[in-house]
């Protein structure tokens, strides 16, 4: 070997030959089965070909590979491990020069076959597979970083490569998932096919550019889409984090969009292999949060709503193709309704990737989807249309919450902007009970920014405060705006919910952790007063009871005022509100216990039926409440001023009985001059006799405007000259003095301080030159 070698490096023009003849003598002893003497043969090519870098090498590469091609053609596993190692060799030389003309087809298509292997023999077949994966390495090293040679990118050779990787990785998971016992741990000290497999497609997506990731994720797709991968999805989130992982990360939003696509493709497929696909974006999603989710943010939850809303259709219709199918419904409903759970989880998974700006688009895009009975969005009638239309509901709103936990925002303008808030509040006046408890849930998902909410999980009415450990900061400016543009609003609501007959225990405890973080988070001392005349008005509604409701919801509604006026005495601070809270409490708790929510919010709670017989000493009293809050500096006048919401376009919008009726039309009017001072004007009563007088008047005006008008036109018509000069003269000479005063005020300047007015350069100012006294030039002058 060594005068072979000395030989080829002093003659390198002789390499073609002397590779021609050895390859030759391979070929021979293959097909007469001495085996010995093919090693050696191959053994002189290796060295060979690791010795001599010169230019003529490319012919001596074809007749090594036409020899390695001859090995792996042949039907003994250690021919195929022999030429597959050498080829591995090979792969590892950097050439000094291009090759135009060589082929690597065949060695991918073999390669991926030995990936493939089926031999009896499990430690054979392992070695086979391990050479094929090398093999498909090494032809991955060779080719992908040079442009001349056959682009290994193409779909007919990635359609080879990477299901052969997948192939290893998956087999291997269920060999381990069969037989895990300790005395496989020495063979595990070894390499397996699934480590090598994975080293290999992490290596494959690493060098994949722009490009080329779409001919790379594509394999993957319908591999699992084949072997049925998605429904365990198990082995579908593995190979997925493979592939984020090995990618680089601006490329991350291309396989995002890669299995949106697949997604949609699948709109048809059982709900179990979607709700894979929607898994394994959710776990894709987290990942590529450190990259970068893409310029169609938007797209990605459009197309998911999309698919929220195809499931909600197959649910109703027991059928993909919108024939009803009763056998199959059951099943398949319980199906729609886990991959409805996967779209929701996933929607907040990607939103938690985003940046507050695009969180906040989101939201608004999420809503603009949610059908309500307003005037821009028609409803579907039926019974089949109002289902499908509270599931949407239902769904959408559970992604919006979804999106919202944990939207830290300290501008709540932002947050919230009129568009969004105008839309949720009134999905808040809806009928159904779990829509207006999601409504609750997101408000109070953005207004606690201080992760107080866990805080208030149960209503209580707790001697001390401090023990809560709450985190309050002072009101911004931009919560302040944010107050006194919506704050009407959210108190309207808020007082609207609380007389709702359908309200469960959740629903309460959402009220107060409302009322609670509002006084928290965003209260001045205006809102504080507004909140507690707003809870005093929820106290009269159990009290007066027009609506009729039922014993529990007046119950738990005396409960919800006591805990919220409990904690809001103890957050003022004002010992004489303190007292007269404490000891409204302490005497329901010796009279009515009944009215506290230790005994009304528990599994089963204590009412009582004679909730209309009960003394004034048990109410929150606002004349009392008002004097002690006024003494200590509160808006007195406001505070003795009894809570009325305003009726709005919505109520009249809205189909709802119960809003319109409750709602007086006596209208809260406020002082625009002294927002701190609020007086009540009582409605004017409209009845027949008003109207008439209000037409009657209008009339009257016009005659006098006309009568007026009428005289003007013949004064100028029949008067003197003289006298309509002298008329027109007076207000002209009235108008000229007015305008000598302004132009005094705005030509000279102010006196300075020195008594003297001087210009700019010191020099005593000339007072300004009529125009008519102005010399211009000839040229000026027409």
């Amino acid at each position: 070997m060594e005068k072979l070698t000395f030989y080829a490096l002093s003659a390198p023009e002789k390499l073609d030959r002397i590779g021609a003849y050895l390859s030759e003598r391979l070929i021979r002893d293959v097909s007469r089965h001495r085996y010995g003497y093919v090693c050696i043969a191959m053994e002189a090519l290796d060295q060979l070909l690791m010795a001599c870098h010169c230019q003529s090498i490319n012919l001596f590469v074809e007749s090594f590979l036409k020899m390695v091609a001859k090995l792996l053609e042949s039907e003994k596993p250690n021919l195929q491990i022999l030429g597959t190692n050498s080829f591995v060799k090979f792969a590892n030389i950097e050439e000094d020069t291009p090759s135009y003309h060589r082929s690597y087809d065949f060695f991918v298509s073999r390669f991926s076959e030995m990936c493939h292997s089926n031999h009896d023999d499990p430690d054979v077949r392992t070695k086979i597979r391990m050479s094929g994966i090398k093999g498909l390495q090494g032809v991955v090293r060779k080719t992908v970083n040079d442009e001349l040679q056959a682009n290994i990118w193409d779909p007919q050779h990635m359609d080879k490569i990477v299901p052969s990787l997948l192939f290893n990785l998956q087999h291997a998971e269920e060999a381990e998932s069969r037989s895990p016992s300790p005395l496989q741990a020495a063979e595990k000290e070894k390499e397996s096919p699934t480590e090598l497999a994975e080293r290999c497609l992490r290596e494959l997506l690493g060098r994949a550019a722009y490009g080329n990731i779409k001919n790379a994720i594509k394999p993957v797709l319908i591999h699992l889409d084949n072997h049925t991968l998605w429904e365990p999805k198990i082995f579908a989130i593995r190979c997925f984090k493979i592939i984020m992982y090995s990618i680089q990360p601006q490329h991350s939003h291309l396989v995002i969009q890669q299995l949106l696509g697949h997604l949609d493709a699948n709109s048809k497929s059982a709900a179990t292999v979607r709700a894979g696909i929607v898994e394994v974006l959710s776990e894709a999603a987290v990942i590529a949060a450190s990259g970068s989710v893409g310029p169609t943010v938007l797209e990605v939850f459009n197309t998911l709503l999309r698919q929220l809303r195809l499931s909600i259709d197959y649910a109703l219709t027991g059928s993909y193709d919108g024939a009803a199918a009763v056998s199959t419904r059951i099943i398949k409903e319980h199906e729609e309704r886990m991959f409805q759970e996967a779209v929701i989880k996933t929607i907040g998974s990607f939103a938690s990737t985003l940046p507050t700006y695009q969180r906040s688009e989101v939201m608004l895009f999420i809503m603009s989807k949610v059908p309500l009975p307003s005037l821009h969005q028609a409803i579907e009638a039926g019974k089949a249309g109002e289902n499908r239309n509270r599931l949407t509901q239902i769904m959408l709103l559970k992604s919006l919450l979804q999106v919202s936990l944990g939207f830290q925002c300290s501008n709540m303008l932002t947050a919230l902007p009129s568009s969004f808030l105008d839309r949720l509040l009134s999905a808040a006046l809806m009928e159904d009970a779990e829509i207006r408890l999601f409504v609750l849930e997101i408000l109070i998902s953005f207004i606690d920014r201080h992760g107080n909410r866990h805080k208030f999980s149960t209503i209580s009415t707790i001697s001390d405060i401090s023990v809560l450990k709450l985190k309050v900061d002072k009101c911004s400016r931009q919560d302040t705006v944010f107050m006194k543009k919506h704050a009407q609003q959210l108190y309207r609501h808020i007082y609207l919910t609380c007389k709702e007959e359908s309200n469960g225990q959740a629903h309460y405890e959402a009220l107060y952790s409302m009322l609670v973080l509002l006084s928290i988070e965003l209260a001045n001392e205006e809102v504080v007063v507004d909140l507690i005349r707003l809870v005093l008005a929820v106290q009269e509604i159990a009290q007066i009871n027009e609506d009729n409701l039922p014993a529990y919801n007046r119950c738990a509604l005396y409960a919800l005022g006591a805990a919220y006026l409990n904690l809001i005495s103890q957050l003022t601070t004002v010992p004489t509100f303190c007292q007269h809270i404490h000891e409204v409490i302490q005497m329901r708790q010796k009279e009515a216990p009944y009215l506290l929510p230790e005994d009304v919010f528990v599994e089963r709670p204590r009412l009582s039926r004679s909730l209309d017989r009960l003394g004034p000493e048990v109410f929150f009293r606002q004349s009392k409440i008002s004097e002690v809050l006024g003494g200590s500096g509160y808006n007195s006048d406001r505070l003795s001023t009894p809570y009325i919401p305003q009726l709005t376009d919505e109520d009249r919008l809205s189909k709802r009985k119960s809003i319109g009726e409750t709602i007086s039309l006596q209208v809260e009017v406020e002082s625009r001059n002294s927002p701190e001072r609020e007086e009540r004007a009582p409605a004017e009563e409209i009845t027949y006799e008003t109207l008439k007088k209000a037409i009657a008047d209008s009339v009257a005006v016009e005659e006098q405007e006309r009568e007026r008008r009428r005289q003007v036109v013949e004064k100028f018509q029949k008067a003197p000259f003289e006298e309509i000069a002298a008329h027109c003269g007076a207000r002209a000479t009235l108008l000229q003095s007015k305008l000598n005063q302004i132009f005094e005020i705005t030509i000279r300047p102010p006196p300075s301080p020195s008594g003297t007015i001087t210009a700019a350069y010191g020099q005593p100012q000339n007072h300004s030159i009529p125009v008519y006294e102005m010399k211009f030039p000839d040229l000026c002058v027409y």
